[in-house]
């Protein structure tokens, strides 16, 4: 939320944002350029479960359990969910006893695994990022369903960025997996580079927001 304050007050000049936040944003932003996840400008939303927890197999399962969000601005972990059980024939305000907002993807994944919630809706790159790196986080959880692909969180420009510096941080951005400092740097990231992307790679995003009047 800051960072979307930020950038309605042209405080910020670039940022990396969940599609969600970049739907929202509108025109306040332009698209700069999309990371590639696993080579692709895509991601899902992870329906996951502790590790040891063989009854729940799918969405259905998890009614009026306890449900952990990440936050009110994410896709993966909020909208996808909510757009899920709308689907169901359900109401996402009623379907689960409770819900909560953990602020994090790491955090859902952590609530999952402590037994802190049942099931939560996770950002597929954090998953599988952390599953990288973090083995011992991910490996208390298990995953149950896949969502369709959406377009990846995108870098964006504010609008009142300058096309100099925007063609400027484009290219750079575009170039790092040939760079030998950049390089290294997407590595770290677990990203493989970037494309330039459209807006209509967020299409799905927008309808799931229009069933809820979030935009």
């Amino acid at each position: 939320r800051e960072t979307m304050d930020l950038l309605h007050q042209e405080k910020l000049d670039f940022a990396w944002l969940c599609d969600y936040p970049f739907v929202y944003l509108k025109d306040t932003v332009r698209l700069l350029a999309v990371p590639l996840n696993q080579g692709r400008p895509t991601y899902r939303s992870y329906l996951i479960v502790s590790a040891d927890d063989t009854t729940h197999k799918k969405l259905q399962d998890l009614k009026g359990t306890v449900f952990a969000y990440s936050d009110p601005f994410s896709n993966t972990g909020y909208l996808v969910p909510r757009y899920q059980i709308q689907q169901l024939g359900q109401d996402p305000k009623t379907f689960f006893k409770k819900t909560f907002f953990t602020w994090s993807h790491r955090k859902a994944i952590a609530a999952v695994a402590s037994g802190l919630a049942k099931g939560a809706a996770i950002d597929s790159f954090v998953w599988d990022t952390l599953a990288r790196f973090k083995p011992e986080l991910t490996a208390k959880t298990r995953i149950i369903d896949r969502s369709p692909e959406f377009g990846f969180p995108p870098f964006v420009a504010q609008r009142a960025v300058s096309q100099t510096d925007f063609q400027s941080m484009q290219a750079t951005l575009l170039g790092m997996e040939n760079d030998p400092v950049g390089k290294p740097m997407l590595d770290r990231l677990n990203i493989s580079g970037f494309v330039v992307g459209e807006r209509r790679m967020y299409d799905a995003v927008t309808k799931m927001m229009h069933a809820f009047g979030e935009i």
